[in-house]
């Protein structure tokens, strides 16, 4: 059975019912953990990391992979998993922030993120 793979540090758990309905029109939703990449990494230690990676998300069998984390292993992920034919996206949100200052005068700001949609990587550059 085909599934929606979150390869992300978002868990879906945490996700509001716009997103988990957007997901779930690919199949059930199964949560992946991106690891966490060191910056001393090299770029065939990266290459190493994302076909690891891709290899356990193609295992799952998914429809569709929301791919979401540190850039460089989330591109060559990516790309793995589009060679493979695999529709991958990321989440497209609202941000609203709001900036205020505390009684003792230093300065805050809250973030809040309303899930939109879910945007496809493209696969070509025009």
């Amino acid at each position: 059975m085909s599934c929606f793979v979150n390869f992300s540090n978002h868990p879906s758990s945490h996700w509001s019912e716009t997103q988990l309905a957007a997901a779930a029109h690919y199949g059930e939703v199964r949560d992946l953990p991106f690891p966490s990449v060191e910056p001393a990494l090299d770029e065939n230690e990266i290459l190493l990391l994302a076909e690891r990676c891709a290899g356990a998300i193609l295992r799952l069998d998914p429809a569709a992979v929301m791919c979401q984390g540190e850039f460089s292993l989330c591109f060559a992920v990516t790309q793995l998993l589009q060679q493979k034919g695999v529709t991958v996206l990321c989440a497209c949100s609202e941000r609203k922030a709001e900036e205020y200052v505390n009684e003792d005068g230093s300065a805050g700001k809250r973030v809040e993120f309303s899930f939109v949609r879910f945007r496809r990587y493209s696969v070509k550059a025009r």
